[in-house]
Formats: structure tokens, sequence, C-alpha cells
């Protein structure tokens, strides 16, 4: 899977942004582009500040962190005579706080935390620009999640009519209990279906031929209820996960959460409120696209 880049401008510099498991790492090498002279990311590593922050940092984040090396490293830096370079850095202390890219955007990342102080190196000014510029990026692919999410939500919805009487004959399998507990407790991708639907993905595609044919899965045929409460589950069963909870407790929990919710939610009728909302968003979408 290729990573990918984004880019922050800052006083018309370009600086490439990555994702490395699933956090910000902003490319130094760009960076040091705004400091006047001749200047290397060398020159900061072997600051003893420098050192101190990015060892307190991988202290926190890295749990394979070498502390021999980083407490022989933080004794010799600063003097005049010391010098280090990031690839010595990293394998000597398995920092994951800064990596060295090749490529295409190939040059030396670093987390943005450990990102914002090498700015403030370069000058303070610089790194409040970089700063407000990587939230300026953050606050665009915020909206254009929500965006693509409802957009997609919505355009499925109305291309399939399934906001409307129209799909009302397809069938949910009813499968034997202890079939059902068997790929409840396999993996946990079956775990959000079965707990709400009673059924996997593929048992539905088999039990709906025609719609599986026109590309439509379980989900697509949701009510908007059960969208809302597929969106819970899926929040709660991470919350799970990470506290090591089993996959048979967790489809217990997630069962029970499911039942209660669309109970509550079918008493209150809530669908017709999603749906104004739905309808209202599809004005918006379409008023948008008349001024394009």
């Amino acid at each position: 899977m290729s990573a990918k880049y984004n880019k922050l401008i800052v006083n018309d510099l370009e600086i490439s942004v990555t994702t490395i498991n699933q956090e910000d790492y902003i490319c130094l090498t760009d960076m040091i582009k705004a400091k006047e002279g001749e200047f290397y990311i060398s020159d900061w590593i072997r600051n003893k500040d420098t050192i101190e922050y990015i060892g307190t940092w991988e202290s926190l984040y890295n749990p394979n962190f070498n502390y021999g090396e980083f407490t022989t490293i933080r004794n010799e830096a600063g003097t005049r005579a010391y010098r280090i370079s990031v690839t010595d850095w990293v394998a000597r202390t398995n920092a994951i706080g800064i990596v060295a890219k090749t490529g295409r955007y190939g040059g030396t990342y670093a987390h943005k935390d450990i990102a914002f102080n090498f700015g403030m190196w370069i000058s303070p000014v610089f790194q409040l620009y970089v700063v407000k510029d990587y939230q300026r990026l953050k606050n665009e692919e915020q909206n254009l999640m929500l965006t693509e999410w409802n957009v997609k939500r919505i355009l499925s919805k109305v291309n399939y009519t399934i906001h409307t009487d129209a799909v009302k004959d397809f069938i949910i399998p009813k499968i034997d209990v202890e079939k059902q507990k068997l790929y409840a407790y396999a993996d946990s991708p079956f775990l959000l279906n079965i707990a709400l639907w009673g059924c996997t993905a593929k048992q539905w595609r088999e039990a709906n031929p025609k719609y599986n044919e026109k590309g439509l899965n379980i989900r697509d045929v949701a009510s908007i209820n059960e969208l809302v409460v597929l969106s819970n589950l899926e929040s709660f069963n991470a919350e799970l996960l990470k506290l090591g909870v089993n996959k048979q407790k967790r489809y217990r929990h997630l069962n029970r959460m499911a039942q209660e919710q669309l109970k509550h939610l079918n008493v209150v009728d809530a669908e017709k409120t999603f749906r104004a909302i739905e309808r209202n968003e599809i004005k918006q979408l379409t008023q948008k696209k008349d001024t394009f």
C-alpha cells in the first residue's frame, strides 16, 4: 500500500507530510530550506536540548527505545567535537520519531511533535506558521471525510431508493444459533453484522442473490436506524479491543447494545428525523452542484 502525502504551504515553501502507523510525519528536509545559510539537520540533532526533547518523546511513545544508548548520546551531546547523524541516532536508539525515506518524496521525516520542535530551531515565527498550516490541513481533511461520508451515504441511498419503500423484500437469513456463535467467535469483522443482523455479509448475499447482482450488500439496504446503531457498535467495538476483551464477550456486549439501541430508536421513530436531515443535505448538495 503506497504512502499518502500531503503538503503544507509556509511562506511559499512546500513541506511534505506523510502518514506512518496512523501518525503524521513532516519532512524536515523541506523545512530546513527556510533557514538562512548552510545548515543541516545534523546541526539540530547534535544539540543537547534537542537530544533531551526527542529522547523524552521516544521514552513516552516507543517501548523499544534503547535508554542505554540514549544516555551515552545525551552525555556526549553539546560539545564542539560531538557529531551524530539521523541515521546514527535511529540505529543506536531504535528511535521511531524520526525516519529517512527514499523515492519521490524522499528525505528525513519526523513525527509532528518533533517537527514542531525542529521548526522552533529554525525560528519561532516559522514554527507558528507551520503549526497554523498543519491545523488548516487537518481541518480540510476532517471536512473532506465528513463530506465524502455524507455524499456516499446519501447518494447510495438515493440511487438505490433505499430510504423509500421500494426495497422491502430482502431476506434476513435465519442462522442456527450454535452456527451463529461459531461465526461470531471467528473474526472481528463478522461480529458487527452478527450482533446487529444475526448473519454475516456472505450469508445475506447468498439469501439475496438479486441484490447481490446489483452490487448491494446488507449495509446498503439497512435502515437509517440500523446505520446509526452500526456506527455506535463500531466505536464501542474499537474500545473493547483496546481493553483486550475477548471475542465471545465482545459479541455479547455488542449484541445487547444493538438490540437496546434499535428498540429505543424505533420507539421514538428517529428515522423520520434522520431522513429529514438527509433531504436537507441532498438539497444543499444539489444547490452546491448548480453553482459550479
